[in-house]
């Protein structure tokens, strides 16, 4: 009798230690989720009028992408919680050049694009780091559990470009846990 209750007990500690491990794992990927933005390197044009609305779109990825790691499906209600724009060459560009930026994503393909972040009063001495308004009414869930996404910005100049300008948009989001139901 004691090794059959032996048994049981086994089974039901095994049982308890694959619960916590697949909760544990969702836990982790939520935060893995949180701490890996993706990022988009956006080119505008030196050639690019000034007082018209224009776009830049690029393909944004993610460390965890690059790692070939699927954290994505281990998540849920994924939200936009950051949203920031740094000049990345000339790495001294004041972003204070642009009037107004606005930050959307979607799939690669460029379908269920969200409004995620903008800027409409940049400050004309800003400097070459822009920290944006974020939309988070909307879950993102779709295009983050997509293969690839991309990030598209429509913006509008204030000053005339000298030269090409690439700007690094950063994303951050976050989740919550996806557990078994």
């Amino acid at each position: 009798m004691w090794n059959k209750s032996g048994t049981h007990m086994k089974k039901i500690i095994i049982g308890f230690i694959a619960v916590a491990a697949l909760v544990g794992c969702s836990t982790l990927q939520s935060i893995v989720r949180s701490s890996l933005p993706y990022t988009a390197t956006l080119i505008v044009p030196a050639s690019t009028s000034t007082g018209n609305t224009h776009s830049a779109v690029s393909p944004a990825s993610s460390m965890d992408q690059l790692f070939g790691s699927n954290t994505n499906a281990q998540v849920k209600e994924v939200r936009i919680a950051s949203a920031k724009l740094s000049a990345s060459n000339p790495a001294n560009q004041n972003i204070g050049a642009f009037s107004s930026v606005k930050l959307y994503l979607s799939r690669s393909d460029g379908s269920g694009e969200i409004l995620v972040a903008s800027r409409t009063d940049i400050g004309s001495s800003v400097g070459n780091n822009l920290v944006l308004d974020i939309d988070n009414s909307r879950f993102v869930d779709d295009i983050i559990k997509s293969n690839a996404a991309r990030i598209r910005m429509e913006y509008v100049l204030r000053n005339k470009l000298t030269t090409d300008v690439s700007l690094k948009a950063s994303l951050g989001f976050s989740s919550v846990p996806a557990t078994a139901q």
